[in-house]
């Protein structure tokens, strides 16, 4: 396996995309964009759907995806605060008791290989989804789960926003 260039100190390699994901395979492209609308019109609240998509994005790393979604989530009305202490959900009252529900089945399925889903975060999803909703919201993991990797595996780069100049 290759050295990874975080430890190596080569960081201009790894901020060189590999492949551009929409020309490389349109049709794949174009399958992960259908989830995508299904997961927008499935009916799962929007500020929940980013918030769902960050802390995945959190889990894996994805600069590129924290990037756009930090953004859309704030254009849609979240607060700086949540954002800031979304990793730390566990220990924030500033989630509601079905964001939370959410939150812990995301890193249940993102962590799956670890996790294995357990019992008791399917159970308590179940307290605040319906079956179609926990079904909706599984959609969304895996699918934030797979733009992830391919952001990741392309090392797209997230634009930089500069600071304002000082006055």
């Amino acid at each position: 396996m290759a050295a990874n260039p975080r430890i190596a100190g080569n960081m201009e390699d790894e901020m060189t995309p590999r492949f551009d994901i929409q020309k490389a395979a349109p049709g794949a492209y174009k399958a992960m964009l259908g989830l995508e609308t299904y997961v927008r019109g499935c009916g799962l609240e929007t500020s929940l759907v980013e918030l769902v998509k960050m802390r995945a994005s959190q889990i894996n790393g994805c600069a590129y995806c924290l990037d756009m979604h930090s953004k859309d989530a704030r254009r849609l009305g979240e607060t700086e605060q949540r954002l800031y202490v979304l990793s730390g959900w566990h220990d924030s009252p500033a989630f509601t008791p079905r964001e939370r529900a959410a939150l812990a089945w995301t890193e249940a399925l993102t962590l799956v290989a670890q996790t294995h889903a357990p019992d008791d975060v399917y159970e308590e999803l179940c307290r605040h989804f319906s079956e179609e909703e926990v079904m909706n919201l599984s959609v969304l993991i895996v699918t934030i789960n797979g733009w992830n990797r391919l952001s990741i595996g392309a090392r797209n780069v997230h634009p930089v926003d500069r600071p304002a100049a000082a006055a």
